[in-house]
């Protein structure tokens, strides 16, 4: 039977950009009993999704405010900015942010680059979503700078993107409910960190058994006879000897079964 005795799911939330899959794919190896439930969340709300608890863990863009969430650094993206194909930025294979410099540059609100100053002129407004700005790209409004990953989310073919090669990197992290520390929410940190299903920090290793039965084993070897040698006293003449012990000669040498003569 299935319902409430089945386990609750571990929720994942992610932003746009993000691609979990390669740790979902590791998740469902080792706990399939426990599934998985990805939640696709915007990066200005994903948070607060976390803070409310609608999520148990969740991969963000760095920074994190406030001390109530915890936070473990997983790479960072390098900045690209979209322009349209016939744009003279797309004649080149890079860029910096001096070079759009008399370019309005969007800068939206849901914006995940962290910018002391953006680069560019600022447009009258703001738009609302990455997305918005990406539609204003193509209309020849302005241009946009965001990590790589969301110009390949948002790709259109009337659109290209260059680096940005001095421009702030989006950083994406794993975040959690600092006091929601679950076992879960540990065996997911495992996952991303790279540990081994044998890791000495899971929590399905039989702890100290194995140390006690390796232990058992070598006492065991060292009482046990080895292959081929008798354990009581032999005797000194076998069935097969005659007096005066001929039947000994093969095992004292090659050489006539002389005795070696004592110096």
């Amino acid at each position: 039977m299935t319902g409430a005795q089945d386990p609750p799911p571990f929720r994942l939330a992610y932003v746009p950009g993000v691609t979990p899959g390669k740790w979902v794919r590791i998740w469902n190896e080792r706990l399939p009993d426990v599934p998985l439930t990805l939640l696709a969340v915007a990066a200005d709300e994903v948070l607060d999704v976390l803070r409310r608890g609608d999520a148990d863990a969740g991969f963000v863009r760095l920074p994190v405010d406030g001390t109530d969430l915890s936070a473990i650094p997983l790479y960072a993206e390098t900045s690209v900015v979209v322009v349209p194909k016939d744009h003279v930025v797309a004649a080149v294979d890079e860029v910096t942010a001096e070079d759009l410099a008399d370019d309005v540059v969007l800068h939206p609100l849901d914006d995940p680059l962290d910018w002391e100053r953006p680069p560019g002129r600022p447009a009258v407004e703001r738009p609302a979503t990455t997305s918005d700005a990406i539609e204003l790209v193509a209309a020849g409004i302005g241009l946009l700078v965001v990590p790589q990953s969301l110009a390949r989310l948002h790709h259109r073919k009337d659109l290209t993107y260059r680096p940005v090669t001095d421009a702030v990197a989006s950083r994406v992290a794993l975040s959690w409910p600092e006091d929601r520390t679950t076992d879960l929410v540990e065996d997911f940190i495992g996952i991303v960190r790279g540990r081994t299903a044998n890791s000495s920090r899971g929590r399905s290793q039989p702890a100290a058994a194995q140390p006690k039965a390796a232990a058992a084993d070598k006492g065991a070897a060292r009482r046990r006879p080895a292959a081929g040698k008798a354990t009581g006293k032999s005797p000194r003449t076998g069935s097969g000897s005659s007096k005066g012990g001929k039947g000994t000669k093969g095992a004292r040498g090659a050489k006539g079964g002389k005795p070696r003569r004592r110096s």
